[in-house]
């Protein structure tokens, strides 16, 4: 303990739960405060970048942080040091950086990084101090400074010609843009027929004859029946579309008639399936939202927490780098666990050329901690122990040995056909016995080679082929990864915020679907301003930031390269563009309130019907469309229609409000309750249930 004498360093952190966190762990010995988050940031009422003085931001202390800042000034005045630990990613950085600043520290402030948040990680840096890192500030700055100059130079554009309260950002226009060309995808989809033929197949025994009088369907490979897929013909591999419709799957079982099943050659081989590696940023919330539902903000808000906590390593990375602390920790336990054969060391290579190896996995902070040990143990929130054991069994598989199936691949030939059928099962459970992964057991008889078959019967099966998907978070956010588009600490609230201003909308199963305008918005876009939305140029921007990062080039120079030839483009566009070709179509409809032309305008939420002579007369009307022609099961008297909130939350409604206050979030179909016929809703979940709430019939 320090001597009354002696003056307490300051610790700043940026939250004030992990200033509660080390606060437990360093005791009296230090004084430990929050500054909220930023301290300083660029305004919000003015552009803030002084183009004419190469670029330089006008960072000011918001009015928010005002009273922090007389807070860690006073603390500040009385401590013996000051500690920077703000989080060691390019965000932190900038975060200590502007505390420097804003406190007006000398050079005997410290620095300090940590991966976790425990008492030996926290004693350890408080044992490695160094200064900030400016490469990494500069690099923060770049990527402020330039989505400033995006958002504040474009959004005013979009506002001119097409609607108020639209905006425009770097990243969130790629991210729209992936979103509405997929959709343009499945609009351009044209469906295209194909057949396959199944063969149901048994062993022969002395008591089954050779041809079945009354063929029937067994289930597939239970006991000795298993059944088996039309592959080749006369050597050849028939491709997917190979069988084009229903006379040529007819043919080929006529072809078939008569013909003897026996097996041709059978394949025995173990397989394994390897553990994935632990989460890193992307991943987390990819799985995240298939295992648990969890939106991406929603899984950062939660990781974020844990990790202020000391529950988990820091979770805003993309290196798969792991301390050897912590493989320790985890064969240890395997052992304990499970027995020595489930434990299998094991490296995993980042695939990012960026990623700093310095950083680790996302993991729990003692792999000993199971999520039922810190349930009983914590006051964790029923959320954060289904994602802190999502991470923990993860980082756990991932020093496991691999799942082994024993797999048997059987060729069957029916005259110049070749049948085929696999099947396995697990021989090691492995990975498997922690982190469960979806397979298939289906065990095949004991087959030999040459050995006849009986049919039981030829199926052939009408499928057709299937539009690419609809993205979710999770998929667009693997899509942003890929295709280098943003950083981790980036997805998530580049992905809340398309949807928090309506151009995006999630319906049945978290799918993404562009709404009206982001498709107008982002066709004006791409044609006018390509390099915005242009994938390969914006992955470019982000290698820039790396770059700046690793102290290569200056960030100045990469704004300007931006700036200038965009600023140019932006002012000719403002010219040339006419709001009325956009955004304002021509109607043969007449205004009720004053007699002059109806027109089509386009707003932040959609289309809607406006009189020419706004904003004399302020007459405005929903567009027909909006309308559901699905009768108000409350008064039956009106239609139900599509509505938004202010915040451009979709609902429906009755248009007789406030007469009827029927309502309801979920999408209604064209169908009625068998109970009290009222009208069937689809949940975003893909349920289908009454919408009286007093009936609450749940459909199968």
């Amino acid at each position: 303990m320090k001597s009354s004498s002696q003056k307490k360093s300051l610790i700043i952190v940026e939250s004030p739960t992990k200033a509660r966190t080390i606060q437990k762990f360093l005791g009296n010995d230090f004084s430990i405060h929050s500054s909220y988050g930023h301290i300083r940031d660029l305004p919000k009422t003015k552009f803030g970048v002084d183009v004419e003085n190469n670029f330089e931001p006008q960072f000011i202390i918001s009015s928010k942080a005002k009273k922090t800042m007389n807070l860690l000034k006073n603390e500040a005045k009385k401590a013996g040091g000051i500690i920077l630990a703000t989080d060691e990613d390019r965000e932190g950085e900038s975060i200590a950086f502007h505390l420097k600043e804003a406190l007006a520290l000398d050079e005997r402030y410290k620095r300090i990084v940590f991966h976790e948040i425990t008492k030996s990680a926290i004693k350890e840096a408080l044992l490695s101090p160094r200064k900030i890192d400016i490469d990494l500030v500069h690099a923060q700055f770049g990527r402020r400074v330039l989505d400033r100059i995006v958002g504040y130079k474009l959004s005013p554009f979009l506002w001119k010609k097409i609607a108020k309260g639209l905006s425009a950002g770097r990243v969130q226009s790629v991210a729209v843009r992936l979103v509405v060309e997929r959709e343009k995808e499945i609009k351009d989809f044209i469906k295209q027929e194909y057949w396959t033929i199944e063969a149901l197949l048994e062993k022969i025994t002395d008591s089954k004859p050779h041809i079945s009088e009354k063929p029937q369907v067994q289930n597939k490979g239970s006991g000795n029946g298993f059944a088996a897929i039309l592959m080749k013909k006369d050597g050849n591999v028939l491709p997917k579309l190979g069988i084009k419709n229903r006379k040529e799957a007819e043919n080929i079982i006529e072809d078939l008639k008569g013909a003897k099943y026996k097996v041709s050659n059978v394949e025995k081989k173990e397989l394994k399936r390897n553990p994935p590696s632990p989460f890193i940023t992307s991943s987390l919330q990819q799985e995240a939202w298939k295992k648990l539902r969890f939106p991406a903000k929603k899984t950062m808000f939660l990781a974020q927490n844990l990790y202020e906590r000391g529950f988990i390593t820091y979770h805003r990375t993309d290196s798969l780098n792991i301390s050897n602390l912590a493989l320790a920790g985890a064969k240890e336990f395997i052992e304990k666990s499970f027995g020595k054969d489930y434990w299998q060391f094991r490296k995993f290579k980042t695939r990012s050329k960026t990623a700093q190896e310095a950083h680790e996995a996302i993991r729990p902070t003692y792999p000993q901690n199971s999520a039922d040990k810190i349930k009983k143990e914590s006051n964790l929130e029923k959320n954060q122990i289904k994602l802190y054991e999502l991470i923990w069994r993860r980082f756990i598989a991932s020093q496991m040995r691999s799942a082994v199936f024993d797999s048997q691949k059987v060729e069957i030939q029916a005259k110049n056909y070749i049948f085929q059928s696999t099947g396995q099962s697990l021989k090691f459970d492995g990975f498997l016995k922690i982190y469960p992964v979806s397979f298939t057991e289906n065990e095949l008889p004991v087959l030999k080679i040459n050995e006849d078959l009986f049919l039981k019967k030829l199926i052939p099966q009408q499928h057709f082929t299937q539009p690419p998907p609809r993205y979710t978070e999770a998929t667009l956010i693997r899509a942003l990864e890929e295709k280098g588009i943003g950083r981790p600490s980036t997805y998530a609230p580049t992905i809340s915020t398309i949807q928090e201003r309506n151009y995006i909308q999630k319906i049945e199963r978290g799918a993404l679907m562009p709404t009206e305008i982001a498709i107008i918005i982002n066709n004006l876009l791409v044609e006018h301003f390509p390099n915005i939305v242009d994938i390969n140029f914006t992955a470019k921007m982000e290698e820039e930031l790396d770059e700046i990062a690793q102290g290569k080039i200056k960030w100045q120079d990469a704004i300007k390269k931006f700036y200038y030839p965009f600023e140019k483009n932006l002012n000719k566009k403002g010219a040339e563009i006419s709001k009325k070709e956009i955004a304002q179509e021509k109607t043969d409809k007449i205004c009720p309130e004053c007699g002059s032309p109806i027109v089509i305008k386009l707003g932040r939420f959609g289309k809607f019907y406006a009189c020419s002579k706004f904003p004399d007369c302020k007459y405005s009307k929903s567009l027909e469309a909006n309308q559901l022609n699905i009768k108000c099961p409350k008064c039956k008297s009106a239609e139900i229609v599509e509505k938004r909130t202010r915040k451009g939350k979709i609902f429906y409604g009755c248009p007789r409000y406030p007469q009827c206050d029927f309502a309801t979030w979920d999408k209604p179909t064209e169908k009625f309750c068998k109970k009290c016929e009222w009208v069937l809703v689809r949940t975003k979940r893909g349920q289908v249930k009454c919408a009286n709430p007093k009936c609450a019939n749940l459909e199968k």
